[in-house]
């Protein structure tokens, strides 16, 4: 499978754009050394830890750790919770951090009707929260898991502290063009035969999508590949599951949610890979105008799509200084 089939590439190298206020543009970072983020909370932690909230949605899947005030860590695709290992490694003395697994993808368990949809992923949230007896939380999301924060602070506005959004869908870029062809992929069920190529063949997952949304793909591990992919392949439900969240994703989740994102008074910070080809630059500087109480932009040059495995201690400190700890 060629990467073009995969996702199409809308361009590299993007400039940053000058636009936006409190824009901060970052220095290099150093180019991670494969698997070196989250090597104490790896794959064997992480399904160890695993929990599952019996909610009218299903079985939803879930790993916390840490105390206090909670912080929700939320997933883009094909990934789960397991994305933000190093984040939670580093900000679990500072909150109570939940990274739970969206219905569809991850480790949650979901009946054959259930909506996969942003808005009952965000309903599904509130529930788990409630579950949980949390009132408000911190969010930190990623790719389709900021559309999920963007509608949860829209539909539940209390519950939202602060909002630390990363490369993802905005109202004016969702779906972005990159992600149609994996749309169509789901429509016409070829997504999850391709995705599971993936747990044999582990150099094509590094040369197709990690190429793609790593800076160095050969990151990747087997075992980070079996735990993202394994679910999602793993009976006939969950490959119809897995199509059933992308085709979700079109149309446009986000449309008409401006308005309520202008009227939000929670912080909000931006924190951006500036080298995905799937969410541009300008979707962050999108996001810093419409946020009343933005807190402005912060481009990490080398980032993809998901830097946020790569370069943990950027989330951990743009959290902490959001939350008012450093």
């Amino acid at each position: 499978m060629k990467r073009r089939q995969f996702l199409q590439w809308s361009g590299a190298g993007l400039m940053v754009g000058a636009l936006g206020s409190q824009i901060l543009r970052a220095a290099p970072l150093p180019v991670p050394h494969p698997g070196m983020a989250g090597k104490a909370m790896d794959a064997a932690w992480f399904r160890a830890s695993r929990r599952y909230a019996e909610l009218p949605f299903g079985r939803i899947a879930y790993v916390e750790r840490g105390a206090g005030p909670a912080a929700v860590f939320l997933h883009g695709a094909p990934l789960n919770g397991f994305q933000w290992r190093g984040a939670l490694e580093r900000l679990a003395a500072h909150r109570r951090c939940i990274a739970p697994d969206l219905m569809g993808l991850g480790y949650s368990e979901v009946p054959e009707h259930q909506s996969l949809a942003a808005e009952a992923q965000a309903a599904m949230l509130a529930s788990l929260l409630d579950s949980l007896s949390v009132e408000s939380a911190d969010i930190v999301a990623s790719d389709c898991g900021s559309a999920v924060a963007q509608l949860f602070l829209a539909r539940y506005p209390s519950r939202v502290r602060s909002l630390l959004l990363t490369n993802g869908d905005v109202e004016i870029d969702s779906p972005p063009a990159g992600v149609k062809p994996v749309i169509e992929m789901s429509r016409a069920g070829t997504l999850a035969d391709a995705t599971a190529r993936w747990l044999t063949d582990t150099a094509l997952a590094r040369s197709t999508f990690g190429a793609a949304v790593y800076v160095r793909p050969a990151g990747l591990t087997a075992d980070a590949i079996a735990y993202y992919v394994t679910p999602l392949v793993s009976s006939p439900l969950r490959r119809a599951q897995y199509h059933a969240f992308h085709l979700a994703l079109d149309p446009n989740p986000l449309a008409g949610i401006e308005a309520a994102l202008k009227q939000s008074r929670v912080p909000v910070r931006m924190v951006w890979g500036a080298s995905d080809t799937i969410f541009k630059p300008s979707d962050a500087d999108y996001l810093d105008h419409v946020f009343p109480q933005s807190r402005g932009v912060r481009y990490v040059p080398e980032g993809k799509l998901f830097f946020q495995e790569e370069f943990p201690e950027v989330i951990a400190e743009e959290a902490r200084r959001l939350w008012g700890l450093a």
